[in-house]
């Protein structure tokens, strides 16, 4: 055989094997897939139709299962999660947090670049669709959408990682959806704390959420190593501090209860919160049933019950727990994060 033909059966071996070995990679890839999407709590989705208009009582969340349809936007039955998750439907939209309310969305998302990652909120309509998106300055924490859908608001981590610990900056934003003015950070307020004005270089907000009058807003203010919940005023640009060891506040249905994540005594540094809910009227504190750190900003379900997440096998899993501290916490959908009930 010549050396041109030992040559050429060398290159058809080469490219043989090189064939076999990405069958094998390819194979090996699908079957893992397919194993993870169907480990239980995992379960595959489908693509479909998804709006975020009012109409049959849904819950809208970001899909932790391995698969195809992983970090986009799905959709089950609000009153039977579990049962309905194997005919959930996905968007195509893949969000790091999201929020939802009459017909308007606000999601964070990772815009992936050559050398590093970039993030944005973008607002969308109630077909998903973008109406316009915003530049945020670190990575997103958490969001909202007022009642009405006027107003969206996020928070973004300018430093650090965890709420848990001292060294971290958030910013956070409120964008008029109908004009498109943007707040890009309420330090910008004027502060009222125990009735006097305050300024610090300190100051760090996060966790807004909104009051049905389309004018005010609850957030937490945190300043010299303590955490206050405070009322803000869009009309006259101030918050008010109220009451104090409040992070992540979530107004309930109603408008006269906060529920909000405490730090406790006692606690590990890394998981030092529990759930409360604080009556406005009163400023009496309520414990709930759920006995382990909440790292998040929990939403109210329906005028009794809340929703939030804990860490789970696929990086997240919902959990319900009743709001006025009695009953006990139960998981409510396994694979899911950032949760909004329409």
């Amino acid at each position: 055989m010549t050396n041109r033909g030992r040559l050429t059966v060398l290159m058809a071996a080469v490219l043989a094997l090189a064939a076999v070995a990405t069958a094998a990679v390819l194979h090996a890839s699908a079957r893992a897939d397919r194993r993870n999407e169907a480990r239980p709590g995992g379960p595959a989705v489908t693509t479909g139709k998804v709006l975020l208009s009012p109409g049959a009582p849904r819950l809208v969340f970001r899909n932790m299962a391995w698969g195809p349809h992983r970090d986009e936007l799905a959709t089950v039955r609000a009153d039977a999660p579990d049962g309905g998750r194997r005919t959930a439907t996905a968007t195509g939209v893949k969000c790091l947090r999201f929020y939802a309310s009459a017909g308007t969305g606000i999601c964070l998302q990772s815009v992936h670049g050559t050398l590093t990652d970039t993030y944005r909120a973008t607002v969308l309509d109630a077909r998903l669709h973008e109406k316009a998106h915003y530049a945020v300055p670190g990575i997103p924490s958490r969001a909202r959408v007022s009642p009405s859908g006027r107003y969206a608001a996020w928070t973004a981590f300018v430093g650090g990682d965890s709420y848990a610990g001292t060294d971290f900056s958030t910013r956070a934003a409120i964008v008029d959806t109908a004009t498109g003015e943007l707040t890009p950070t309420l330090e910008s307020y004027r502060i009222i704390k125990d009735g006097r004005a305050y300024r610090s270089a300190d100051v760090n907000f996060w966790g807004v959420t909104f009051a049905q009058d389309d004018r005010h807003f609850y957030a937490t203010l945190a300043t010299k190593g303590s955490t206050y919940l405070v009322r803000g005023d869009m009309a006259t640009r101030t918050v008010t501090t109220l009451h104090r060891n409040v992070e992540c506040p979530s107004l309930s249905p109603d408008g006269t209860r906060i529920a909000y994540k405490k730090r406790v005594r006692g606690a590990s540094a890394d998981a030092p919160w529990r759930l409360y809910v604080l009556d406005l009227a009163t400023m009496r504190e309520t414990a709930l049933a759920e006995p382990r750190s909440v790292d998040d900003q929990a939403v109210w379900s329906d005028a009794g019950h809340l929703t939030y997440a804990l860490p789970g096998d696929y990086g997240a899993d919902l959990y319900t727990v009743p709001a006025d501290g009695t009953g006990s916490a139960r998981r409510l959908l396994t694979a899911a994060v950032s949760p909004a009930y329409l």
